[in-house]
């Protein structure tokens, strides 16, 4: 599996604001059968320096996720986001790849 992780601290998450976020979530789910699971959440975690939201997404190949990247349903959820990202960190690995330590 290959697996793709967004950390995000955002500048403005209204109401209106997430329930659009959601709204593109539901779409990916909907309309990419190669997206394997997507999810879009608040950190529950209250330990040190941490990044508010995520987006974690897995796929079945690296190809799947490039087909992701470039997808009309990515793209203009992208193009909604970027301008209430503060801060952002992405890490993309193939969870398959065998010895993490190589």
């Amino acid at each position: 599996m290959f697996h793709h992780v967004v950390l995000m601290e955002l500048k403005d998450a209204d109401a209106r604001f997430l329930a659009r976020v959601r709204d593109y979530e539901t779409r990916i789910r909907r309309e990419l059968p190669y997206v394997r699971s997507y999810h879009f959440g608040r950190n529950a975690a209250a330990r040190a320096k941490a990044f508010a939201w995520a987006v974690v997404a897995t796929f079945d190949s690296a190809a799947d996720h490039d087909r992701y990247q470039v997808s009309p349903a990515h793209q203009e959820m992208k193009a909604f986001m970027t301008p209430h990202i503060a801060d952002i960190v992405v890490c993309d690995f193939d969870g398959s790849a065998g010895d993490a330590h190589a």
